[in-house]
């Protein structure tokens, strides 16, 4: 079997916990490194979770990689969601003996795409700090990669993307609120970009059923256990399910893109101003619209059953 070269830029937290757990298990990924960046938890903090996450499953080979303790311009932002103390819902995995990458995360990203030109698919979980990073220091990044699969924004295609809204204003999603001029230069260097929104992981059959649930309870692995512990973590709070394995759903796409339906777009980021700071902006218009604008693929539909057999079956 061929498995696909990705490399995973991520901010551990939940859900970006369950993503990895979900890449590791599937035994179809060739995990060439991680890169840890700020977005639920400073970058040194997404460090420590990574490594507990690989310690967790004995992957201790895969190199992982900080990036800066802020986004590129801006103050870190203080997130109205609690992934927990230690910011893996309190469930008290053991600590970590793995080392640290010496690289900065931008470094590893470029050393690493370089290594393996045109084969490796950049899956980023987060803000897309250490992408844009990357692309300042090698602007010829986007060429190098197959594609760059994104959890960002939302795209107005189901009213989650505002209903469900993570950033700190109404309109916006966490990963492009925190570093907006990020998500803005990660958009206009040219990458083949496949991007998961607000409006697919939001949606409300985006749940756990009760099947889903007794198959993962009739697992002994740690990582069915886990995603059910911080199920349980999430709901004691008031919050669905749906929120332990959002990013989850970047890593089904790289596995698995026939889960999706995905639309061309034209977008920009809002980076001015204080009402909107990193809602993207789709151009829909029939007549004057704007050229200028670049192209992605955003996935408007999701075959959410599907979805979740296979990451319950896989976890």
């Amino acid at each position: 079997m061929i498995m696909k070269k990705v490399l995973i830029d991520t901010d551990p937290g939940i859900d970006d916990a369950v993503a990895l757990l979900f890449a590791i298990r599937s035994g179809r990924l060739d995990i060439k490194a991680i890169t840890t960046v700020s977005g639920n938890l400073t970058a040194d903090r997404c460090s420590i979770n990574a490594r507990r996450v690989l310690e967790l499953v004995g992957r201790p080979a895969i190199p992982v990689a900080r990036g800066p303790m802020a986004p590129l311009v801006r103050p870190f932002p203080d997130d109205p969601f609690s992934h927990g103390n230690d910011g893996l819902a309190d469930l008290g995995l053991p600590a970590s003996t793995l080392p640290e990458q010496t690289r900065f995360a931008a470094d590893l990203i470029v050393d690493t795409v370089n290594a393996h030109e045109g084969e490796i698919t950049l899956v980023a979980l987060g803000p897309l700090t250490n992408i844009a990073l990357a692309v300042m220091r090698d602007p010829a990044l986007p060429s190098k990669v197959e594609q760059l699969v994104m959890i960002g924004g939302a795209y107005g295609f189901h009213s989650a993307g505002t209903v469900r809204a993570t950033g700190n204003n109404p309109v916006s999603e966490w990963n492009f609120y925190v570093d907006p001029e990020a998500a803005h230069l990660v958009f206009n260097a040219g990458f083949s970009i496949r991007a998961i929104g607000l409006d697919v992981v939001g949606h409300p059959e985006m749940d756990l059923s009760a099947a889903h649930r007794a198959t993962l309870r009739g697992s002994a692995t740690r990582a069915a256990q886990f995603l059910l512990d911080a199920t349980d973590f999430v709901g004691a709070r008031g919050f669905g399910s749906y929120t332990t394995f959002i990013d989850a759903a970047a890593i089904a796409y790289v596995l698995d893109p026939s889960l999706f339906t995905m639309e061309s777009l034209q977008v920009a980021v809002e980076t001015l101003s204080t009402l909107a700071r990193g809602q993207v902006i789709v151009e829909r218009r029939q007549h004057f619209g704007w050229t200028h604008l670049p192209t992605i693929q955003a996935a408007s539909e999701m075959d959410f059953t599907r979805y979740l057999d296979v990451l319950a079956g896989t976890l």
